[in-house]
């Protein structure tokens, strides 16, 4: 190429030194151009395709010495390793507590004592609050000294009847009185009770909402109660999972508040309805929360597992995609590299499952492979390591 194109600019040139012999001075050069104006024409057309040419040619060989045409291109190789690929099903989903009251007075009196503060951590059947009782502590001493003197009158019947001084229907009666004696003595201890508000379950107090003096009604949340020992997460699927989740399935969540922790549950309940609006299932899984981090109303990232193999991997960059058809530019012993087509599957971020066409170990170009040609020799710009492989 390069020839034929200094072989036209030199007839170029000798053309114009033929004419300029012909013809000398601004007149003569006027009346010549008058005379030939097509001759004038097809001369610059010819000049300016012959520079065109050569323009071309260069920059085409300024392109090949840039991509490597001309020398082993420069590239980073990588090997097909084994990955544990997981397949799995991504949602957002809520936290619950285990269990969650507000507590409440079941009467209406004055608060006469508060046993606790706010976050606090109550064991079961702990007393929280303890309202005025003075009245119902006088009734309990009544009612105590009513069922003693019931049992004493009922010790003494019960020896008149063995010395046949009295008759089995004052036994009767003493029997009644001792019965309705004790009868009256729980309804007192159920009234003192009544103002008691106690912890139903361990867990974590929430804010106290009341202080010594206030009168407190049945309307009155006094403060919550958390079971957090165990996390219930709700979140939903779509429909087309249905059949792919089973309950005691493995799931992981995540937290903004611990970006850096993550938490393994289980699937413990599957709903039994379909919303028929978004054609999604509701999912219950159950987190152990041993060390209190989570709280009910969290947002967290849910991942349910649904199945775990082990397969090859190659960085993504390696495949080269024609059509519908997937190559790797294999690396031999001698660093000349081969096109080889292979079978993908499975994407992960980074890394794709190789399902033939490469062996554990194989060498592939991972980085630079628009730089080289089947058969061609390559220079590795990072020699890798060399992998670990497993049986």
């Amino acid at each position: 190429m390069g020839r034929s194109w200094r072989h036209r600019l030199s007839r170029s040139s000798n053309a114009l030194f033929q004419v300029d012999a012909l013809i000398s001075g601004p007149e003569a050069h006027l009346r010549f151009i008058k005379a030939h104006p097509v001759f004038i024409v097809i001369l610059l057309a010819t000049v300016g395709i012959a520079g065109l040419t050569g323009n071309t040619y260069l920059a085409r060989k300024q392109q090949s010495s840039n991509f490597g045409f001309g020398a082993a291109p420069v590239v980073i190789t990588a090997f097909v390793k084994r990955a544990t690929l997981i397949d799995s099903i991504e949602s957002i989903g809520t936290t619950m507590a285990n269990e969650s009251v507000s507590l409440t007075s079941k009467v209406t009196d004055t608060v006469r004592t508060v046993n606790f503060e706010d976050g606090e951590y109550a064991q079961v059947g702990a007393i929280l609050v303890e309202l005025t009782n003075a009245e119902e502590t006088a009734m309990l001493a009544e009612a105590r000294a009513t069922l003693n003197e019931a049992k004493r009158q009922l010790v003494r019947v019960q020896g008149l009847i063995d010395q046949n001084l009295a008759s089995e229907l004052q036994l009767d009666e003493v029997l009644a009185r001792q019965q309705t004696a004790n009868a009256r003595l729980e309804a007192v201890m159920a009234r003192l009770d009544d103002r008691l508000i106690r912890a139903p379950f361990s867990g974590v107090l929430g804010y106290r909402n009341v202080s010594p003096g206030t009168l407190l009604s049945p309307n009155t949340a006094v403060t919550t109660l958390d079971d957090i020992s165990l996390i219930k997460l709700d979140f939903t699927i779509p429909e087309q999972y249905l059949a792919l989740v089973a309950r005691g399935q493995k799931i992981t969540a995540r937290s903004v508040a611990y970006p850096e922790l993550e938490f393994s549950g289980q699937v413990n309940t599957i709903n039994s309805r379909v919303d028929p609006v978004t054609r999604a299932v509701r999912i219950r899984a159950h987190i152990a929360n041993d060390e209190r981090l989570l709280r009910s109303g969290m947002l967290l990232t849910v991942v349910l597992r649904r199945n775990t193999v082990e397969a090859l991997v190659i960085p993504e960059e390696a495949i080269v995609p024609v059509q519908s058809k997937h190559f790797v530019y294999s690396v031999g012993d001698d660093d000349t590299v081969q096109r080889v087509a292979i079978e993908t599957g499975r994407r992960r971020p980074g890394i794709v499952e190789v399902l033939s066409g490469l062996t554990l170990g194989q060498e592939v170009v991972a980085e630079g492979v628009i730089k080289v040609r089947p058969g061609i020799k390559i220079v590795r710009k990072e020699v890798p390591t060399t992998p670990k492989v497993s049986s």
